[in-house]
């Protein structure tokens, strides 16, 4: 098995949750404060020691590329008028790490979409991000995951604990725990039926993937239009390979939804350094009333 060296962050969704704010900017940029959630992605990606990102877009995601590209023009006005602070902060950001983008074709789920960047993982083990999911933790969650990748040799995903009524939403894994947090996977349920879920450890869309695992991703079938990662887990699983499970340590906002999105917000909002004390002053304020 390789080391990681590359990541790629999943971008390609339409966002219809977040209508009608998502018909003209992706869901991917919507802010924590003053930075919008894939800038998080590619800090906990950089923290964790890669520096090649790879976004898989979809039609109308042309802001994200374009937030982490240069710009001149920004920079000169910038640059002109002395805010030599605003001109660090948004010159960093291009320099975060080496970007490149492709474009999945359609929208036919998680899986396809990572294949649409096999040219650029091929024969190399890599990390997977999505658009959706913020960890805030130290150690960020990639690099969790890379310790457990590291030990064992072997694929690993992200899980976190969900409740019952709320398992139907995810692909819930069965398996046997190995060690504190870390999990041998026997099967993967994706979206199982409500009162089926065979435990209440979800999958996120985070894991660290091996080139062994790629056929098993290009078999999968399609379940209504799209293909998921879950079921090449379980057949990897069901042909005697190593799939592991690791409970990240940290805490998890689903920004794919309206109130894990506003969760974050506050939360971000109250550890943000120019404005965190203050804000959490009014929030303290506002509900006393």
């Amino acid at each position: 098995m390789t080391d990681i060296k590359k990541a790629i962050i999943l971008v390609a969704g339409y966002g219809t949750r977040f209508l009608p704010v998502t018909k003209a900017i992706p869901k991917e940029m919507l802010p924590l404060v003053d930075k919008p959630l894939v800038h998080f992605l590619a800090e906990e990606i950089v923290s964790a020691g890669l520096k090649d990102i790879l976004l898989v877009t979809g039609k109308g995601k042309l802001a994200i590329e374009d937030y982490f590209d240069r710009a001149p023009e920004v920079e000169h006005f910038l640059e002109i008028k002395g805010k030599g602070e605003a001109l660090r902060i948004v010159r960093e950001i291009s320099s975060l790490a080496s970007f490149g983008s492709v474009r999945q074709m359609e929208q036919k789920g998680v899986a396809d979409a990572v294949l649409a960047a096999k040219p650029f993982f091929d024969g190399e083990s890599f990390a997977v991000l999505s658009g959706d999911d913020i960890i805030d933790a130290q150690p960020s969650a990639l690099a969790q995951m890379i310790a457990v990748y590291k030990k064992y040799r072997a694929p690993v995903t992200c899980l976190v604990e969900v409740t019952p009524e709320n398992a139907h939403r995810y692909g819930v894994i069965d398996g046997v725990e190995v060690e504190p947090g870390v999990w041998k996977i026997k099967r993967a349920v994706e979206k199982p039926a409500p009162g089926t879920a065979p435990t209440n450890l979800a999958t996120l869309t985070r894991f660290v993937l091996t080139p062994d695992f790629i056929p098993y991703l290009e078999r999968v079938e399609p379940v209504h239009g799209e293909l998921y990662i879950p079921p090449a887990i379980a057949a990897y699983a069901q042909d005697g390979h190593d799939f592991y499970g690791y409970v990240v340590k940290g805490t998890y906002y689903d920004c794919g939804d309206k109130l894990g999105y506003m969760r974050a917000v506050v939360d971000m909002g109250l550890k943000h350094p120019e404005i965190g004390e203050q804000f959490g002053a009014w929030l303290t304020e506002k509900y006393k009333k």
